[in-house]
């Protein structure tokens, strides 16, 4: 069989009992050390971040307009979290070559792109529109695989991403307007954000002995012949926060020369000067303290769930959000919201219901071998 990204990725060996890794010895997931180390425990937690995160930036961009300086202070203060807890021993550098530096490099170029395309589009669509779009990432993800892997997931789980995927366009029904490089650089930037879960994962995988020579060839073809398998960056089995820390200073350096090169940074500056105050200052701080853990919940809960469940876990974050602005604005849901909200929160149920019942066959099956 040809090689495959398996949907809980093994634990990363520690060196050190303060790794925020778990013991390598399986537990049940109801017991507490288990279902901290679990990849439901994870995934809430992600979901929680992000769904905390996605509110507060709401509220932040609305007094400090500035998306690639925003994104730079959360690189920022990742690259400031991430050398502190190495300083203090909480994890322990992966020793990389040459090459292995370059392909990180590539990596945080595409997480900074994926970041400029996002915001670029959204000036040249309608917001309900551009989430409608976003919501097909589980599609690109599930493509990609193939391309890469050869692999895909069951039936089950990819007749559980309907009601995920179109809940999100009942949820999101609006004004749907579009120009043409709008909805490809839309298009465009979905499939940069399911390349970048998809790289991120196989970042953090260990390495696998070569393949059998029966495995099939996976050399370019198809409507993803761009990509060549050189593309695809090698399994480091990288620590999240070693990760995170080489990272986030690529993405910082990045997101500046963004800032730069749109004009962004003279406006923060003219705003810094007139409006800046320190209450700002400290809630800017605070946001950029949330995003660094939201980056540590997010490659762990990768590295343990899959790209495939970290898109499904986007999308219902997604219309939970719509639900929570409606009820902290006070805004009716109309039947249309309604629907969409309760499809993809019932997609999602279903999608962890086939995933658990899939698990628990591979396990009997391990125990029977």
């Amino acid at each position: 069989m040809s090689p495959k990204v398996p949907d809980a990725l093994p634990t990363h060996s520690s060196r050190t009992p303060r790794s925020f890794d778990f013991a390598e010895t399986p537990r049940p997931w109801y017991s507490l050390h288990g279902f901290y180390g679990s990849e439901p425990f994870w995934l809430i937690l992600y979901f929680c971040f992000n769904l905390g995160l996605t509110l507060y930036n709401k509220g932040v961009l609305v007094q400090f307009p500035f998306p690639y300086t925003l994104t730079a202070i959360h690189a920022f203060c990742g690259s400031i979290g991430g050398y502190f807890l190495l300083a203090r021993g909480v994890y322990v550098p992966a020793k990389l070559s040459q090459q292995d530096n370059a392909a990180l490099v590539a990596f945080s170029v595409l997480y900074a792109m994926n970041i400029a395309v996002s915001n670029v589009s959204l000036q040249l669509v309608t917001v309900p529109f551009h989430q409608v779009v976003r919501a097909s990432t589980p599609i690109f993800t599930i493509a990609l695989s193939y391309w890469f892997f050869k692999t895909l997931c069951s039936r089950e789980k990819m007749m559980s991403l309907i009601p995920v995927i179109v809940g999100v366009g009942f949820a999101t029904y609006g004004d749907y307007y579009f120009t043409t490089w709008g909805l490809i650089l839309t298009l465009f930037g979905t499939f940069l954000a399911a390349l970048k879960t998809i790289f991120t994962n196989i970042l953090q995988s260990p390495p696998i002995s070569p393949p059998p020579p029966t495995t099939p060839s996976i050399s370019p073809s198809g409507f993803l012949s761009f990509i060549p398998k050189s593309f695809i960056p090698p399994r480091l089995h990288l620590h999240p926060l070693d990760l995170l820390t080489r990272m986030s200073p690529l993405a910082f350096i990045q997101c500046v020369l963004y800032a730069q090169m749109s004009g962004e940074l003279d406006s923060v500056k003219a705003y810094s000067s007139r409006e800046m105050t320190a209450f700002k200052a400290v809630a800017l701080l605070l946001n950029g303290i949330i995003a660094f853990g939201l980056n540590i919940v997010s490659f762990t809960a990768n590295k343990k769930a899959g790209p495939l469940s970290m898109t499904v876990a986007a999308n219902v974050k997604q219309v939970l959000t719509i639900a929570l602005a409606m009820f902290i604005f006070h805004l009716p849901p109309s039947v249309m919201n309604t629907v969409g909200i309760v499809l993809t929160l019932m997609g999602g149920a279903w999608y962890a219901a086939v995933g658990y019942g899939e698990k628990k066959s591979k396990a009997r099956v391990v125990e029977k071998s």
